[in-house]
């Protein structure tokens, strides 16, 4: 690759993609803040829609391998390029290291795509910024080694809650290779990687915030009629911790008093599953399955709804949520919440104040919706509160500039 090229390489899993609305957003901003970047995926994208904010970017996006075996030739240069590097032997002494405690094809896929990167990146390139903490900073780890570049993250959920703790602590450990920095996005992500660190200033705590300037000004909301239909919306991967399923079981045990509708937008895996249930307990017929939805589409959609429902929960192998943006998003259209405690919703929803958080359980989901249907008052205070809390506090801007400095800085010191 020739030419100059920017200073910084941004690596994710996929691009684009539907579900991490988060990180297109996060790199708009700092699009628009003057920070120029390429974009290196590990994997294709398999959305067939994309957002706006997709569109806006003007970032070059580049797919590494994303099996090894389908691009032999470009991973045997990488691999043969990596070799004549001076960080090749501190590189492969720290890829076995790991494979010997992680001996899967994701090891070594992940020691190839960082062959190939670090033979494609340009000369220009002075650090790498990863998205998620698990594989895509594997990559960044292994290319800054070779090529000896800094390197840094941001960490969200799932790649905090199920990733090994040896790993954790040696990507956060600058003895290591680890990071010169970290941010992530709840405090509750923070505490838990710092306790790692054992460095209270290696993490930054970063909300994703919202953009409002992206957003409509939220409608106009008359107080439901007693009687008339309770539109539910829920917005989320149909994935075990997202809790839908529960919600299907609270969903059946609603009295025929309650008129509801519910529309779930979002695809996953489970979806089959999910529909199955629902036809199981008698319910499909009062569900609309929208699929993945672009983002304007989730908007309209939440500016004809009455509820915002998001069940969350921590699966069986740990993962869970951080703090969805979408339930930000419905407190922009002052959309009334129903969420449950886990992990870092409690961060913008205080119970009672800003939503209503209950346990998982579908018999608690299912009172605190009776209770939404029957006080036409309740949604209207909450979902006002949650809006003013949400201009005050979770606004996109801290946050990008305070990430803009911890990047501007890795780049200046690798001059």
């Amino acid at each position: 690759m020739t030419g100059t090229a920017p200073a910084l390489a941004i690596l994710v899993k996929g691009w684009p993609r539907l579900s991490e609305t988060f990180i297109a957003q996060e790199l708009a901003a700092l699009e628009d803040g003057g920070l120029g970047f390429d974009i290196w995926s590990l994997r294709h994208p398999t959305d067939t829609k994309t957002h706006p904010l997709h569109d806006r970017l003007k970032a070059r996006v580049f797919y590494l391998p994303e099996y090894l075996h389908q691009e032999p030739r470009r991973v045997l240069h990488g691999l043969r390029h990596a070799r004549k590097l001076p960080g090749f032997s501190e590189a492969w002494r720290v890829f076995r290291a790991d494979l010997t405690r992680d001996r899967s094809r994701n090891r070594v896929r992940r020691f190839g795509q960082a062959c190939v990167l670090a033979r494609e990146l340009p000369s220009d390139v002075r650090g790498l910024y990863a998205h998620f903490l698990h594989t895509p900073s594997s990559v960044a780890r292994y290319a800054a080694i070779l090529r000896g570049l800094p390197w840094s993250f941001s960490a969200h959920a799932k790649d905090i809650w199920t990733s090994p703790e040896w790993e954790l602590r040696e990507k956060l450990s600058p003895a290591n290779y680890g990071a010169q920095f970290g941010a992530t996005c709840t405090a509750f992500g923070a505490e838990h990687l710092r306790d790692l660190a054992g460095d209270p200033d290696a993490i930054d705590l970063v909300y994703h915030g919202l953009d409002l300037g992206r957003f409509p000004a939220a409608p106009e909301r008359a107080a439901r009629q007693p009687g008339a239909p309770l539109r539910l919306l829920s917005v989320g991967r149909l994935v075990e911790k997202k809790g839908f399923d529960r919600l299907i079981e609270a969903l059946a045990l609603l009295p025929d008093t309650v008129d509801w509708h519910w529309e779930h937008v979002g695809g996953g895996a489970l979806g089959s599953e999910m529909k199955a249930l629902a036809a199981r307990l008698g319910v499909g017929d009062r569900i609309t399955w929208r699929g993945a939805c672009d983002q304007p589409e989730v908007i309209d959609a939440m500016r004809s709804a009455d509820l915002f429902v998001l069940p969350s929960r921590v699966a069986a192998d740990g993962d869970r949520d951080g703090l969805p943006n979408v339930l930000m998003e419905a407190a922009s259209q002052k959309l009334p919440i129903l969420s449950t405690p886990v992990s870092a919703i409690p961060e913008f929803i205080e119970d009672g104040v800003h939503g209503m958080l209950r346990a998982d359980a579908p018999d608690e989901l299912a009172a605190a919706i009776r209770q939404f249907a029957e006080d036409q008052s309740l949604g209207p205070r909450l979902a006002e509160a949650a809006h003013t809390r949400l201009v005050a506090e979770f606004r996109m801007a801290p946050g990008i500039a305070r990430l803009h400095a911890r990047l501007t800085e890795m780049l200046d010191t690798s001059e």
